[in-house]
This record gives C-alpha cells, structure tokens and sequence, in this order.
C-alpha cells in the first residue's frame, strides 16, 4: 500500500492511494464503521504490520459495499498535502553515505556510518512551501534520500533481520544550510531549520520495496536534473544502517531514517558554480516506485 496524510482545516488525515482515487480512511469510517482499523497516521505506526493489516482488509470489505468507496475518495490534485510520518520520535541521519557523493566532496570514506539528526520542526510535505531563512543563510542546499520509516522496536538487531523492522520507506529531501552546516563540526543547526526535512508524499509499505538498496534516485530542481543515481551506491547498506543504528540506541516505530544522498548536490561543484536554492525554485526528490516529493521555495522577508 501507498499511505499518506493530508489536511483539512488543520486537522491531519490518513489517506490510502487507489486506483481510483485517495481513500480518506476518516470518511470511509463514517461509511462503514468497523473497530480497530487504523484512522490516523499515528494508529498505523503504533500497529505497525497488524494495523496494515487491518487497513487491507477493510479496503475489500468497503469496495464490496455499494456506494461506501466512492463517497471516501478524493483527487490527490485536491489535497493539502502533510509530511507522510507525522510524529516521528527520532529524525536520524546518514551522512556521506554515496560512495560518488563523498568522493566529489573530498572526504573520506567512513568507516563508520555518520549519523546526526534532525527535529519535528524540520517536517514538511509534498507541494509544500519551504521558507529559506536568509537572515542567516544564503547556502541551502538540496539532498534527494531515501527513507526507512521503523516499524517495531528495534534494538540489538542483526544485519539479517534488520529489514523485518521496517514499516515502509519514502522519498526525503535533507535541506542543508551548507555555511551553517561547516561552522562547527557538528552539522546539527544547517540541517533542522524550519522546513528542512520534507518526507512524501506516500509512505510505501516494505512489501512493495523488495529492494532497497536497489533503486534509481534523482533530484531536479526547475525540471533540470542535478542528481541521478541508485541506492546501491550506497556505502552502508539500509540494513547495515539499521542494525548499526540499533546497537547504540533503541529504534521505535515511527522513527525515521534517512539514509544519505549521491552526488550533484551543491556542496560537490566547484565554489564558482555553486547556484544554492532562492526564491521561486522547485525542487523534486524522486526514487523508484516513491512516487515523487515536489517542494517550492520563498525567502524569509523578515
């Protein structure tokens, strides 16, 4: 299944993607009512493989009934959309983690996965409007990732058994405010500025990504693309990330990884080339089978 959230006079909604059109769970409810079945984004993590589950078969039940479907669909053209992990516990982050992206950078390959992180206040969703704060930067770069969404608590796990964790995956755009970011050696106030983490605009279950370390990822910004490669570029692999990351701190459902961007990005051009995002670029993360997340950029006129 492909889940997202949209919203309706500030209230967030679930949302499935049919064939025929956005299911609003929240309506189809009101149509055929039925206990246990997820409503919210935060009822489907918490259940995590059960609530999916649930969510399946209730879609069959309601396409049985005579007219229950058709009065819970919506056009996704009509949609506000909101970031497809609404309350994540923990935003974490790969960095360098393109074998191509650390060497245009001029890093070295890590031996150990780079992880630094990201807050709730970074969240933002599909067609979304991201502010640049010029007021402290002029250097905001874009980064097309891939997502892992947690679907279990995970802790101690092994490189085997890591993906078993997973609820699902989504396309990421780790926004970097890259003269912040180099200020300090902690990157950790370049990358959590308002906006600065766009997810969407589904969340793919895991059993639709059969292979996450094996799918096309791009980036465009205005339509011209900056970023084209594949996640088996990746150095540490997605279950390598999540078995890492879980010997050192335990993973609750919800929580939100992102798994590191390939080369294109700014930060990789000669100082001379570097055009960062301004007011009035659109930006599309896109990975295979994700769908694609699309933002639009103004400038703080504070």
């Amino acid at each position: 299944m492909k889940l997202l959230t949209f919203e309706i006079n500030g209230h967030a909604r679930l949302g499935i993607k049919l064939q025929e059109g956005v299911l609003d769970m929240e309506a189809a409810l009101q149509q055929l009512p039925e206990e246990g079945v997820p409503a919210t984004m935060r009822e489907v993590v918490a259940g995590g493989r059960q609530s999916l589950e649930r969510l399946e078969s209730y879609v069959l039940r309601l396409k049985e009934t005579d007219t229950g479907l058709e009065r819970a669909l919506r056009s996704e053209e009509e949609l506000t959309y909101g970031p497809c992990v609404t309350e994540p516990g923990k935003i974490i982050c790969v960095g360098l983690n393109y074998r191509k992206h650390a060497v245009e950078t001029g890093a070295a390959i890590p031996e150990y996965p780079i992880l630094f992180s990201k807050f709730n206040n970074a969240l933002a969703g599909h067609l979304g409007t991201v502010t640049l704060p010029g007021r402290v930067t002029e250097q905001v770069d874009y980064e097309a990732e891939l997502a892992i969404v947690i679907g279990r608590t995970a802790k101690q796990v092994s490189e085997e058994h890591a993906l078993d964790y997973v609820l699902g995956y989504c396309n990421a755009n780790d926004l970097s405010a890259r003269d912040l970011q180099m200020r300090t050696s902690q990157w950790l106030l370049g990358k959590s500025a308002d906006g600065f983490c766009p997810l969407g605009p589904y969340l793919a279950t895991a059993d639709e990504v059969a292979a996450p370390d094996a799918l096309a990822i791009r980036c465009l910004v205005n339509g011209e693309e900056r970023q084209s490669s594949h996640t088996s570029d990746m150095i540490f692999n997605c279950r390598q990330i999540i078995s890492y990351i879980s010997q050192h701190m335990t993973l609750q459902p919800g929580d939100v990884i992102l798994t590191g961007t390939p080369e294109g990005v700014m930060l990789g051009y000669p100082p001379d080339r570097r055009v960062y995002l301004r007011e009035g670029d659109e930006v599309t993360v896109e990975i295979e089978g994700l769908g694609s997340l699309t933002n639009y950029f103004v400038q703080d006129k504070r």
